[in-house]
């Protein structure tokens, strides 16, 4: 009697865990379901792939040839100085597509009719940030193609290189992150369109991207050497240039691991409340 009392809460016991992982395995393809659907939209439209990696490109040709001869950098070309600073920009500029798509998706009633079909409720979110992650990678790699094209190279080995990119890319997902809050939580696709040019740019173009943060005035050196767009672009060109990688690696590690434990369940909240 008693083995059958222990076999049948043993039988109990097993059951949540293999409901359970069902459940997770599910939402799982559940989300990759979505991720192809959205990268489907993004092929079947040339023009979201012309928009999304021809503004990069300008911004490569326009540092370059324009502001290139006018902007010295110390020990280093500047072509080398600026391309770590030109993935991370567009890296963050290609996230922030996540956003402005949520809030179409909201006001077309997309969601609601996702939330209608029996699919699992994280699906949609984890869709839309893995497609965005590997549009931004694309859009990385087409911008370090042309980086290479101007004269860009690599002076550190092909594992710190790597390693830069994958920084560059663990950067525009954080962003995504963010952006994927905003979206839910204004839900109208004009205002958060603006509103990515409000704090997007000035944390991108206040930043090492394009100049020495030493040229620029003392007061706004302050800000632009402690905010992380800074933090991981330093880290970026020291993967690729050479130098000292410590204290902007962990300081990398900390803002990027900060920003995801603040804003992933924030964006998880504002998505529930849709």
């Amino acid at each position: 009697m008693s083995a059958v009392t222990t076999a049948r809460s043993g039988a109990r016991a097993a059951t949540p865990a293999t409901g359970l992982g069902r459940r997770m395995r599910l939402g799982t393809m559940d989300a990759f379901t979505m991720t192809r659907r959205e990268l489907l939209i993004w092929f079947r439209v040339p023009a979201y792939i012309f928009f999304t990696i021809i503004q990069p490109i300008m911004f490569v040709l326009l540092f370059r040839y324009v502001f290139g001869g006018a902007i010295p950098v110390p020990n280093s070309t500047y072509v080398d100085f600026l391309m770590p600073g030109i993935i991370a920009q567009s890296a963050a500029f290609a996230s922030f597509g996540t956003a402005i798509a949520l809030a179409r998706q909201i006001q077309k009633g997309v969601i609601d009719r996702f939330r209608s079909m029996p699919i699992a409720r994280s699906a949609v979110l984890a869709g839309r940030l893995l497609s965005d992650s590997l549009r931004l990678t694309l859009t990385v790699l087409v911008i370090l193609g042309v980086g290479y094209a101007v004269g860009f190279r690599f002076h550190n080995g092909v594992g710190p290189a790597i390693l830069m990119l994958v920084l560059g890319i663990a950067l525009g997902v954080v962003v995504c992150c963010i952006s994927a809050y905003v979206g839910l939580a204004i839900r109208d696709e004009e205002s958060v369109g603006s509103f990515g040019l409000v704090w997007l740019f000035p944390l991108t173009f206040v930043s090492s991207a394009f100049v020495p943060v030493a040229k620029m005035p003392g007061w706004l050196q302050a800000f632009a050497n402690n905010q992380p767009v800074t933090i991981v672009i330093d880290e970026m060109r020291a993967l690729a240039l050479g130098g000292p990688l410590a204290l902007h690696a962990w300081q990398s590690a900390v803002w990027l691991v900060g920003i995801l434990v603040v804003f992933v369940p924030l964006a998880v909240r504002a998505y529930r409340r849709v």
